[in-house]
């Protein structure tokens, strides 16, 4: 197993009880016989020195006690039993509730903040990075329970693990989820293989998910992934690709609870941050603007831009990496909008299009590789499962055909479903579901040559031509003459709730927020608008 306890004749497992305990306060436990020892590996990860002198101390109320009954908000926590869990925090409410939620079941924490931040050449843009003022928060919400607080510098593993990956992905014309990669790479990877040899039963942080562990007389049986209670944060998306030994591991406080009930509880709980803004996923980049990222790892390149129906020379880009099947802001084109619709990455060429949204040129199957489930096995059957082709409440009805991977090596599927999409962007993971349980998830490999979007022979043949310099000038473009179904609105992967047949699966609960953008374009959409 990845984490290791001291009570030799118990498994955590064998630990948790199934009833529940009405608790009203917490008393603060005694944590200096119970702190755990550290492996040398991971001792040189952790740094305590730099929370008292390079953090501005932040006021706040000390709140030992509790007010109000917290038992309803437990049943994510594993009441019952004292247990050692290693808490995963940001700075950030969500997490912050998290541990104050386990510490109110009574179980022995220790908080840890892992400090992930770019290495030396960007240097220049730590003043920017919100590390400071996040730990700063993190160490305030820790005093008022008397949690320890530790800081894991994982910089270097986030760099090789994750940054490369992504900057390796754009160079190939590809779009990465980074929440993705640092779920399994880092906080539920590095992490975990640095306190492998210490005594935490569990592992927690602040996602919205639920995680169901197997009971005492079936602990060979698989822990499972669920959805959490609030489907507009649900975080299974991200969480997709971890795999058996990580998730057997791990605690969700907030499975169960909504995120206006998180709100709430951190206002009941007094924490210092309760009124802080939720950050927007941006794990790595800080402040430093997207094209900044992109520009200094990558470069830039001048190519063309044409335009997939005609071929028409429409003006000029910095780089086809800059840009993603789907994306509208940043093309600096009248006459629109515009929106990319396939890329040339050998001659460097972006095409475009203002009929993206046609209804002959959507799509509804892919492939996806490099497949990971989570119980370990593919499930029994392929047939009648749902997907999310990126993080929000929605979902495709799918079937699954297996396929051997790129060049014979790894698991492969061909993915079809029950709508079509027009938002596939190859690098983005496509995440599966059995009803409520997230079963696994594979990365959206490129489109065949027929399922992409229809490029004019004229389009690609300009595309080729290796002196574009006799292009000449762009064409005046013209304005695009309204038709009955101007104003529409429909996003990129949206399903159309209006249908009488509503194909998309219901949860829970009634789902009103069904066009969620992708992270990476939305991040994109926020920082291209600068230039």
């Amino acid at each position: 197993m990845l984490l290791r306890h001291t009570t030799r004749s118990m498994s955590p497992l064998s630990l948790l009880s199934t009833h529940s305990f009405s608790l009203f306060f917490s008393p603060k436990p005694s944590l200096s016989n119970l702190k755990p020892s550290l492996t040398p590996k991971f001792r040189n990860l952790i740094s305590n020195s730099s929370i008292s002198s390079s953090i501005s101390p932040i006021s706040y109320p000390n709140s030992q006690t509790l007010d109000f009954d917290v038992e309803p908000y437990l049943s994510c926590s594993m009441p019952g039993k004292r247990l050692k869990v290693a808490v995963l925090v940001s700075g950030g409410v969500d997490s912050s509730v998290a541990l104050r939620l386990l510490h109110a079941a009574g179980h022995s924490c220790t908080a840890f903040y892992l400090k992930i931040w770019f290495q030396e050449d960007f240097e220049n843009f730590w003043s920017e990075c919100p590390w400071e003022d996040d730990l700063g928060y993190a160490k305030a919400v820790c005093d008022q329970v008397d949690v320890p607080l530790e800081v894991v510098h994982l910089t270097d593993e986030y760099w090789e693990k994750v940054v490369s990956y992504i900057v390796e992905e754009y160079r190939n014309g590809r779009t990465p989820n980074p929440d993705v990669l640092c779920n399994t790479r880092i906080k539920f990877g590095a992490f975990m293989d640095a306190i492998n040899s210490t005594d935490f039963h569990y592992v927690a942080s602040g996602h919205y998910a639920n995680v169901i562990h197997s009971s005492v007389d079936a602990l060979d049986k698989p822990s499972t992934l669920e959805l959490s209670r609030d489907m507009v944060k649900d975080q299974t998306y991200f969480l997709s690709h971890l795999d058996q030994s990580q998730l057997k591991h791990l605690i969700f406080p907030l499975g169960r609870i909504s995120k206006d009930e998180v709100r709430k509880l951190a206002s009941a709980f007094s924490l210092p941050n309760k009124d802080r803004k939720d950050s927007q996923g941006i794990c790595f980049l800080g402040k430093i603007k997207f094209s900044d990222f992109v520009a200094r790892h990558i470069g830039e390149m001048e190519g063309i831009i044409l335009e997939a129906e005609s071929g028409d020379f429409l003006g000029k880009h910095r780089g086809f990496w800059f840009y993603t099947i789907g994306q509208r802001q940043g093309l600096r084109l009248p006459g629109g909008p515009w929106y990319v619709v396939q890329k040339d990455t050998k001659n460097n060429v972006v095409f475009v299009s203002r009929n993206y949204y046609s209804v002959d040129k959507r799509r509804r199957m892919f492939r996806v590789g490099s497949l990971k489930w989570l119980s370990g096995l593919p499930p029994d059957s392929m047939s009648e499962l749902q997907c999310k082709v990126r993080h929000g409440p929605s979902f495709y009805r799918c079937n699954l055909t297996m396929v051997s991977g790129e060049n014979g090596i790894g698991d492969a599927a061909v993915v079809h479903l029950s709508e079509d999409d027009q938002g596939l962007a190859p690098g983005q993971f496509a995440a599966f579901y059995q009803q409520k349980t997230c079963i696994g998830s594979g990365i959206i490999l490129e489109f065949w040559d027929d399922e992409g979007f229809p490029v004019c022979e004229k389009a690609l043949e300009i595309a080729s031509t290796e002196d574009k310099s006799k292009l000449g000038k762009p064409v005046k473009i013209k304005v695009k003459p309204e038709s009955p179904q101007a104003g529409n609105t429909e996003k990129a992967g949206s399903i159309d709730s209006s249908s009488s047949t509503n194909k998309k699966v219901e949860v829970e609960q009634e789902v009103t927020d069904s066009l969620s953008s992708s992270w990476m374009q939305k991040l994109k959409q926020k920082f291209m608008q600068l230039f």
